[in-house]
């Protein structure tokens, strides 16, 4: 006897209007589901979001059918495993009500065995509707627990546990989606329940670490002690085995590994990973581990307090994004698209990923993946932007959401950090009731936040729990948007305050966990979405795709601060993402200039979750915007950028690497033609972990020279090329050069490249192509003589490159084609 699933298709109705039914494919979503169906039009397109509204207004049911041979009804008792059930659901089995679930985090396993008959068994599962359900709740409350308005756009999706952004998010489509997202599972127990398998590291030097495995099993009553198989799998493939006897309650088994491989993230060495196999009674769990030891370095320091991640006892300089749900519609969230979408974060250098507690708990690929590629992952608990009851049953249902997480997830070598929420604490003075009586809301959301520390504590002590994001520290709530000098900081004073970008080199944090700028999205992607009539920012199309209230105004009016007026509606798509990577490069280069004062920076955000304006790297088709191949340069290990203190102008070299680099290159002056003003040469031995300054010139000598060009610097680090563009004034008061960039596609043996050419030097060089695939660079300085040659990654030929190639650059943007 095995375990199988119900994996599949199912037969969906709906109870509000019975004529509605259409198959469902489980894992999967009702919304899904009926786009597959014709039933609904694509949520994405168009105005279309106001058009499929209803389906979160009805109830919903899901049934099929399964088998049961005797063997199987042979087993003492056959469990219904669930995870992932959005959100409000009752399951029966032929005709009998197994299982209630009401929490979308939670996981549930119930004994059907006496439901189950030999031949065709019935499988029933509802779905009722959550806006009714969340409003229900908040009556019961004792008080008003304000809602994340101005986000959801469905109230009090607080008090339901289920992901807060499918009722709208200032970037997030309003999908009230339901459904079940992981496989239905039914397994057979004869004699035990493996419940779970958690380990934990002894270290003993850099010679030896000993892998202690806790084996969480339940026998049955008639059960006698049952003999567990182990086998631990090196990154080589050399095998260690043993058998264990288990009984009822934690079974501990060692493993010591002489010499082991240490695991590291992403630009810090490699990640080999052990398996680690349990198998009783049938059952089998696997695990991967990654042998490393890893601490939050949070001691005072003459600047405030440090916030260092510290692997294998070497300090890491984070750097990364915040991940936000793969799709609005769960039944689109493919593994395919996790393993894109992580590879191209670790494409940019990227080292970590901060899953945003408004999100979901992800699925167990996203942390394999992480696994794999080296990512760390900064992992909110699911509160975010809005206060949370306090009652004993949300506590308790929440107490037993946490511990089953942190029991999953914290095996992971990629998982760093548990934070409580997200901006939950600075919530309170968001809205009026919290206002008026700070002291009650402060309370409440301390009886809940001491229960998250509490249950991380105990079931993870390994790692740090982060009561909040932002947070200064310990106990020390004061305001993480502004206070640089310890914790975690929000810095939004640029998009959401008006600031001016120089506003970023105000302050020194000692680790951004969020800051962004919006874009637009590229004519390709917007073509997904919106009829060509609709090409105009301010069209109804283009308005529903943009969920933030004054994003567009926002946008257009710092357009007129540093860029004259682009000349039409591709050149506005075009330059709302230089805006942007100019926006993030400007924060994310000073701070790394900062460095050790700073140790980490995660921009706002890496994906979108459907097509629409936002502050994503990353577009929903898969496309990079320019912020995303800049976050390649600035977040490489080695970055070389120009600083401006007001007197000097300082080349600053900085090395991630925990060992010395060589570096040797040269900066340049050029006038607007190309031409050389006057060159330094710079070469150095970079510091391990270092920040060097390598150049500098007077500032007054600049001033003397003002708008006569601008300085380049190119520089090559163990084989890689750096290199950075500064000039001395806005972009709009500069003579840039109409500059006429050519491009010229070749296929040689299966190899595409495109080598770029220009008269006169261009800026933000962004060829973008309408097909899928993408190129190795963009956005970047093109200078006359010095021709780019890019490589193109798809499946696409040299000549449908050639005939969908537009080439965009900075002078291009606002100079009328005659």
């Amino acid at each position: 006897m095995s375990q199988f699933n119900l994996d599949g298709v199912w037969q969906l109705s709906s109870l509000t209007n019975p004529s509605i039914t259409a198959p469902i494919t489980l894992p999967g979503d009702v919304h899904s589901a009926l786009l597959a169906a014709d039933i609904i039009p694509d949520p994405y397109l168009g105005c279309n979001e106001n058009q499929v509204q209803w389906v979160g207004e009805h109830d919903w049911q899901m049934t099929r059918s399964f088998n049961v041979d005797a063997a199987l009804l042979e087993a003492e008792q056959i469990d219904l495993i669930l995870s992932m059930v959005d959100t409000m659901a009752k399951i029966d089995v032929n005709g009998v009500t197994a299982l209630h679930c009401s929490n979308m985090f939670r996981h549930y396993r119930r004994d059907i065995r006496p439901l189950l008959r030999e031949g065709e068994n019935h499988i029933r599962v509802t779905l009722n509707r959550a806006d009714i359900e969340a409003k229900a709740r908040a009556e019961r409350l004792p008080f008003p627990v304000p809602w994340a308005v101005g986000n959801n756009q469905i109230p009090h999706m607080n008090t339901l546990r289920k992901t807060q952004c499918h009722s709208g998010w200032d970037w997030g489509i309003c999908l009230l989606v339901s459904g079940i997202y992981d496989s239905i599972r039914i397994q057979p127990v004869s004699n035990a329940r493996l419940h779970e398998v958690r380990t934990r590291q002894e270290w003993h030097g850099d010679e030896q670490c000993t892998i202690v495995a806790s084996i969480h099993a339940e026998l049955l009553d008639s059960a006698l002690p049952q003999a567990a198989a182990i086998e631990l799998v090196s990154p080589d493939g050399e095998r260690k085995s043993m058998t264990a006897e288990v009984n009822s309650g934690t079974t501990n088994v060692s493993f010591i590994v002489q010499n082991p491989q240490r695991w590291w993230p992403a630009g810090y060495g490699d990640q080999p990973l052990y398996r680690l196999n349990v198998s009783l009674d049938g059952q089998v769990i696997e695990k991967q581990l990654g042998l490393r030891e890893l601490t939050v370095d949070t001691s005072e320091d003459d600047a405030g307090a440090a916030m260092t991640f510290v692997v294998n006892g070497k300090a890491v300089m984070a750097k990364g994004a915040n991940w936000i749900p793969l799709d609005a519609m769960p039944g689109k969230q493919t593994p395919e698209c996790y393993r894109r979408l992580l590879e191209d974060a670790k494409a940019a250098n990227m080292n970590m990923i901060r899953v945003w507690g408004g999100g979901m708990y992800e699925r167990d690929v996203f942390y394999r993946l992480c696994d794999e590629l080296g990512l760390l992952v900064w992992q909110d608990l699911m509160f975010s932007c809005a206060l949370y009851p306090s009652t004993p049953e949300f506590i308790d249902d929440v107490r037993q959401e946490i511990t089953e997480q942190v029991r999953r997830l914290s095996d992971h070598p990629s998982l760093a950090l548990w934070c409580g929420d997200n901006e939950v604490i600075g919530a309170i003075g968001w809205y009026p009731e919290s206002k008026i009586n700070r002291e009650k809301y402060v309370v409440n959301y301390d009886r809940l936040n001491r229960v998250l520390q509490e249950v991380v504590e105990t079931e993870d002590p390994s790692r740090r729990f982060w009561a909040s994001s932002p947070c200064n520290g310990e106990l020390d709530f004061g305001d993480a948007w502004h206070d640089d000098n310890k914790g975690d900081m929000h810095f939004w004073d640029v998009w959401h305050s008006g600031k001016s970008f120089d506003a970023y080199h105000s302050i020194k944090p000692r680790f951004c966990s969020e800051f962004g700028y919006q874009s637009w999205p590229s004519l390709p992607t917007v073509k997904t979405f919106a009829e060509k009539d609709d090409w105009n920012v301010t069209s109804p199309t283009f308005e529903q795709h943009q969920k933030n209230g004054r994003g567009n105004s926002i946008i257009t009016e710092m357009f007129t601060r540093y860029f004259r007026f682009p000349v039409d509606f591709a050149q506005m798509l075009y330059l709302s993402q230089v805006q942007q990577a100019l926006a993030i490069k400007t924060a994310s280069e000073y701070w790394r200039a900062n460095k050790p004062l700073c140790r980490g920076i995660l921009y706002w955000q890496l994906n979108d979750c459907w097509p629409v304006s936002s502050w994503s790297s990353i577009e929903y088709t898969g496309r990079w915007k320019q912020l995303h191949y800049h976050a390649k340069r600035f977040f490489a290990p080695q970055l070389a950028v120009f600083i401006d203190d007001g007197e000097t102008l300082k080349l600053n070299v900085i090395n991630d690497e925990h060992r010395k680099v060589d570096a040797k290159g040269q900066v340049t002056w050029y006038d607007w033609q190309g031409e050389v003003i006057d060159t330094w040469p710079v070469e150095a031995t970079l510091d391990e972990d270092g920040n060097q300054v390598l150049w500098q010139c007077d500032r007054n000598v600049i001033v003397e020279h003002k708008h006569e060009g601008f300085f380049h610097v190119d520089m090559v680090c163990d084989g890689q090329t750096i290199s950075n563009t500064w000039f001395d004034d806005v972009y709009k008061r500069l003579p840039l050069p109409k500059a006429n960039v050519e491009a010229h596609v070749v296929d040689k043996d299966g190899t595409i490249t495109v080598t770029l050419t220009t008269d006169k030097p261009a800026f933000f060089v962004h060829p973008e192509f309408e097909g899928e695939g993408r190129f190795n660079d963009s956005s970047f300085t093109l200078m006359p003589c010095s021709p780019v040659s890019l490589i193109y990654t798809g499946d696409a030929s040299a000549e449908e490159i050639s005939s969908k190639l537009s080439i965009y650059h900075l002078a291009k943007s606002y100079t009328p084609i005659h």
